[in-house]
């Protein structure tokens, strides 16, 4: 499915966000926190909040195709990317809590493909001029980490408890997001910008697997942390449509 504007692209979530509420598939929340940083990017080119506009529409549905390619093709059980797999994956199992279905595709789509989509539309021209632009969509999506934090535990109020009496829950997810907020995404461009394009297949896919490992900080966080987000999960209201639906109204 080829996507050429920002609209295709918050019309094709939409539609999967429909399908994820009506299959019960957790794979929806991710959906709806990228259509909420989808507008969020739409919104910004409209008040010419980036430095070139229409680039930045170029990324974003560039960005957004990558994400999209990977979800059809699971669908389809065709094979994605190692950190792709990993995040889909996630949606078979009970025990994980909505954040963490939404950090863990935060990790491939920032990790992997936001370098992947910036070095893809600056071939032929200087990657560097891209900058400014790049981290500002990074901080659009890194900053929805607190914002989902903060409405997530309106929603569930076990979350809200754990987060507030237990700080190393808090940290946990706060030294997340960070990491994406500082990951080496744009070192990653620039380092596939400048090499022939018969490298980059093999550059991306050993990217690829070093993002699939940092998975493991969301699926796995270790004995304590997983205690906590077991509590979370149990004091979760609602089957999975409900609670796509409920992350939508307060988006």
């Amino acid at each position: 499915m080829a996507i050429r504007t920002i609209d295709e692209v918050l019309s094709t979530l939409e539609s999967i966000i429909v399908d994820a509420v009506s299959r019960q598939d957790p794979l929806g929340y991710f959906a709806v926190l990228y259509q909420k940083v989808t507008l969020k990017v739409k919104e910004g080119i409209a008040a010419n909040a980036f430095e070139n506009g229409s680039r930045m529409e170029e990324l974003d549905v560039v960005f957004a195709q990558r994400y999209l390619d990977a979800y059809f093709a699971f669908q389809r059980k065709e094979p994605v990317s190692e950190s792709w797999r990993v995040a889909f994956d996630m949606a078979q199992h009970f025990w994980p809590i909505v954040l963490q279905h939404l950090l863990i595709g935060m990790n491939a789509h920032i990790n992997l493909d936001l370098g992947v989509a910036a070095a893809e539309i600056s071939k032929g021209k200087e990657i560097g001029s891209l900058k400014k632009d790049f981290n500002k969509i990074n901080e659009i999506l890194s900053s929805l980490v607190s914002e989902v934090q903060d409405d997530l535990g309106t929603i569930w109020p076990t979350l809200k408890w754990i987060l507030q009496k237990t700080k190393n829950a808090d940290d946990f997810l706060a030294d997340f997001s960070m990491k994406l907020a500082r990951d080496g995404a744009w070192k990653f461009a620039n380092h596939i910008a400048l090499q022939e394009s018969e490298k980059w297949d093999l550059l991306i896919q050993e990217r690829d697997l070093k993002v699939s490992k940092k998975a493991a900080l969301i699926s796995t966080p270790g004995k304590w942390i997983s205690l906590l987000l077991w509590i979370v999960r149990l004091g979760e209201r609602g089957d999975v449509g409900t609670k796509i639906q409920a992350l939508k109204r307060k988006f």
